[in-house]
């Protein structure tokens, strides 16, 4: 009886002294799945996904008795966006967790040059700014105004977890600043650009709000960037899914020899931009699949170590 109690989940196992802050993470990101119990596995607790993700496992989990089914929605800060125009539903939605103070509904898809949205305001405050707490660190957002995804904390922190005390980073698309401003733990440097004034700003209050002294906000688009900067990075981010490729000549200007550039893309097939990638100088090129996107594409980066 108790077998059959059981379902099977993806998950992300973490010791248990990390638990709590991966799963205050995961809740940010809209990616822990509530409806049954995390489990101990030894030293290492098994936090249950609504996705598939990097790193992720599959368990067998013991759903919670009597679980509440509210409304699909996405977590982002204290803001929930629901998938469905019912005021009735984010109203529950708001009664039901208490960390939220608005609920959302995307009346545009993400589009523009700058990939924002337009959103009605179904219950709560009449706003479509937050604050994104992500690993001890404090995002303010402006959904309508610039694009921000939770969904890469865990990449995030990948990322600064594989870095060199002292690098200089440079992330080219840097939105609000989630990777300039987790990275800049490790950095001796990060110049954060973007085009989006609004982005822009939001940046700036960014690295005020988290106290950091080695980010330098650079409003700009990232094809200037090697103009003003030159070759002189260790690592470059490249976290514009959908256009990336196009700023590859750029990114490779920016990374030094035997740097590391990150560049993230939505793809529908493996290898998709190795061609495009291996035009320029290329040590070594490693794919991955960081999240699921859509039944058909993912969400993968290229880790590109350059060559002379």
């Amino acid at each position: 009886m108790e077998d059959e109690e059981r379902v099977r989940r993806w998950c992300l196992r973490v010791e248990k002294k990390r638990a709590e802050d991966e799963r205050q993470a995961l809740i940010a990101g809209g990616l822990l799945d509530r409806s049954v119990r995390p489990c101990a596995d030894g030293d290492d607790l098994l936090l249950p996904l609504v996705e598939e993700v990097e790193g992720a496992e599959e368990a067998e989990f013991k759903p919670f008795p009597h679980h509440e089914v509210l409304p699909r929605h996405e977590l982002v800060g204290g803001i929930a966006i629901m998938q469905e125009e019912d005021r009735a539903g984010a109203a529950h939605l708001l009664a039901s967790r208490p960390s939220l103070h608005t609920v959302l509904y995307p009346t545009s898809p993400v589009e523009g040059e700058f990939r924002t949205r337009e959103f009605l305001v179904l219950a709560g405050e009449e706003t479509t700014r937050t604050v994104v707490t992500e690993h001890g660190h404090h995002f303010v957002v402006d959904l309508a105004g610039a694009y921000f995804s939770a969904r890469l904390s865990t990449e995030r922190q990948r990322v600064c977890a594989e870095m060199d005390e002292g690098e200089r980073v440079v992330d080219m698309f840097a939105g609000v600043g989630p990777f300039a401003l987790t990275l800049a733990d490790h950095a001796s440097r990060v110049v954060a650009a973007d085009l989006n004034p609004a982005a822009v700003s939001l940046l700036c209050e960014n690295i005020e709000k988290n106290h950091k002294t080695n980010v330098i906000p650079v409003y700009a688009d990232a094809a200037h960037l090697p103009g003003v900067f030159g070759r002189t990075f260790d690592r470059v981010i490249m976290n514009l899914p959908m256009e990336s490729v196009q700023f590859l000549k750029a990114a490779f200007a920016l990374c030094r020899p035997g740097g590391t550039i990150h560049f993230y893309a939505l793809v529908d097939e493996e290898g998709k931009h190795l061609d495009a990638i291996k035009t320029f100088p290329v040590a070594e090129v490693r794919e991955r699949r960081v999240r699921s996107y859509s039944p058909a594409e993912w969400h993968a980066v290229y880790e590109i170590v350059v060559r002379e």
